[in-house]
């Protein structure tokens, strides 16, 4: 005697969504911003009396008349014009370059593992880091590390074992260190070493 059995599918679980490329953190510019909102707010407020004076048929500011005056007289290749022009395009594209870059260059992103979380190691504590790694290698007097976002520069001091090898030591450690550290962009690591100066 034959019995059929429904067959029940297993289920499996689904992969977790692969996580989006780090991206570089973005400065908030409180700031230049504020000082900014300040400016224009001023001067537009400034501008907004002073149009509302005239229509009340009072006299215009003596700034604003004699502003009037000389742009209307003042020609185009007088030294003021140029260089009051050249102040509004040297403003713009600095406010064009804050808009568009993200800043905050101390802070180096983070390998993401997961979809909604976002990390970063500041510069300064990633470089503390390898600099205590770089003198637990025997050989290293003192160490100096440059840390950059595309770049590690270490430049060590060694008083005894060869040169060579405590390069190649230092060269294993930092390695494993930069790799430790988790961050999305590995960088370059560039090791020197050299004797304490001769004193005397």
């Amino acid at each position: 005697m034959t019995t059929d059995t429904d067959t029940v599918p297993v289920l499996q679980d689904e992969p977790p969504p692969p996580a989006p490329a780090p991206r570089r953190f973005w400065a908030v510019r409180r700031i230049p911003a504020a000082i900014l909102a300040v400016v224009l707010l001023g001067g537009a407020g400034l501008l907004l009396y002073d149009v509302a004076a005239v229509r009340a048929e009072h006299t215009a500011m003596a700034w604003r008349s004699s502003l009037a005056h000389d742009l209307a007289t003042r020609p185009l290749d007088d030294t003021w014009v140029l260089a009051g022009a050249a102040l509004a395009v040297a403003l713009g594209l600095w406010l064009l370059v804050l808009a568009a870059t993200p800043g905050l260059r101390a802070v180096l992103p983070m390998r993401r593992e997961h979809a909604d979380v976002r990390a970063g190691l500041d510069r300064k504590a990633a470089a503390l880091a390898l600099r205590d790694r770089a003198m637990e290698v025997s050989g290293v007097q003192s160490v100096q590390v440059r840390m950059g976002r595309a770049k590690v520069g270490v430049r060590a001091v060694s008083h005894f074992r060869e040169l060579d090898v405590v390069r190649a030591d230092l060269e294993t450690v930092l390695g494993g260190g930069i790799d430790e550290l988790g961050l999305a962009h590995p960088p370059a690591l560039t090791v020197r070493v050299a004797r304490p100066p001769r004193k005397g």
